[in-house]
């Protein structure tokens, strides 16, 4: 009996031995789970607990507040009558139209700077890499508010770096922040220039996980340098850049100590962004129920955001 024979009739009487009707195993319920890793979840309680009191119950009393007038001596419901009122306001529109800027500006170049400083960085020995990695990531650490008011002083149009730098050339002083042409630029040029630290410590997380035998065998095939970074580092750090991508554009639907500290939403509502205009209506005018209403549009505009980039990152991948 040649081999192939023998395998072949060892591979029927493999099938033949098969049990059939054989029951499919039934998953352990949600109880089953929380008795089997009670250890696990004992430990993720008190986080659990946080989460949920003061992140999972205010979103969902934001939700049914946008249906209510609300009042501290007297709640009236009201239906939709806030969400009408929020999509009928040129306020909103205008702040919707300049955090959709500002974020559609800012996200690319902050996740595109993370990764070419990070391409960068890479190549260079361990320790190069903690000082780089120090370094970029210094500034993250220090508050909004205070890079808010250095470039504030920047930005000044009578002693301001970088009217001193436009008068080297014969250039007028520009009033950056209180020209409706130039404020929303002047915010998107900060954010941009602020180096992007928690970016690049991530991409470099990611690369150094790529493993050298890949590089070693493209550079045998005659590779270049620039086709080994298109062709194996972008690729296999995709994900990266999509989890990078929905969580930098979060941050930039959420704007707010820039506007607050530099402009104020002004001149003419130039650099209105949603969050400054629902922080007003909230404790300004103290319409609680019409900025739970803006609440819950911007929840829901990062949220197909989120999809969005989500399906054409997977779809790439």
């Amino acid at each position: 009996m040649s081999v192939q024979t023998e395998f072949e009739h060892s591979k029927q009487g493999a099938l033949s031995h098969r049990p059939h009707g054989k029951k499919k195993r039934k998953r352990p319920t949600l109880l089953q789970e929380i008795k089997k890793n009670k250890a696990a979840y004992l430990f993720l309680m008190p986080k659990l607990l946080f989460f949920t009191v003061f992140m999972l119950i205010p979103i969902l009393w934001s939700f049914v507040l946008s249906f209510q007038e609300f009042g501290v001596f007297e709640t009236t419901w009201v239906g939709f009558k806030n969400y009408v009122d929020v999509f009928e306001s040129p306020l909103f529109r205008t702040s919707l139209w300049n955090t959709f800027l500002y974020t559609v500006v800012t996200v690319p170049a902050f996740v595109i700077t993370a990764l070419i400083i990070a391409t960068m960085i890479h190549p260079l020995g361990k320790l190069s890499q903690s000082f780089f990695r120090s370094a970029f990531y210094l500034p993250t650490v220090t508050s909004m508010v205070i890079i808010a008011m250095v470039w504030r002083w920047m930005y000044n149009y009578r002693f301001g770096l970088f009217n001193y730098v436009l008068g080297w050339f014969g250039i007028e002083s520009i009033d950056w922040l209180n020209q409706t042409a130039t404020a929303l630029p002047a915010l998107m040029i900060m954010s941009i220039l602020i180096p992007p630290g928690a970016g690049i410590i991530i991409y470099l997380a990611a690369m150094n996980n790529i493993s050298p035998t890949l590089y070693e065998a493209a550079k045998i095939d005659g590779a270049s340098p620039f086709q080994r970074w298109w062709r194996i580092t972008v690729p296999l750090i995709k994900p990266t850049t999509l989890y990078l991508v929905i969580l930098s554009t979060i941050g930039s639907f959420q704007v707010f100590t820039q506007i607050i500290m530099m402009t104020g939403g002004g001149p003419g509502n130039a650099t209105e962004t949603i969050v400054h205009v629902i922080y007003k209506t909230a404790f300004r005018d103290f319409n609680f129920g019409l900025a739970s209403a803006q609440s819950v549009i911007l929840f829901f505009i990062i949220m197909i955001f989120a999809i969005f980039q989500y399906r054409w990152f997977r779809t790439e991948n």
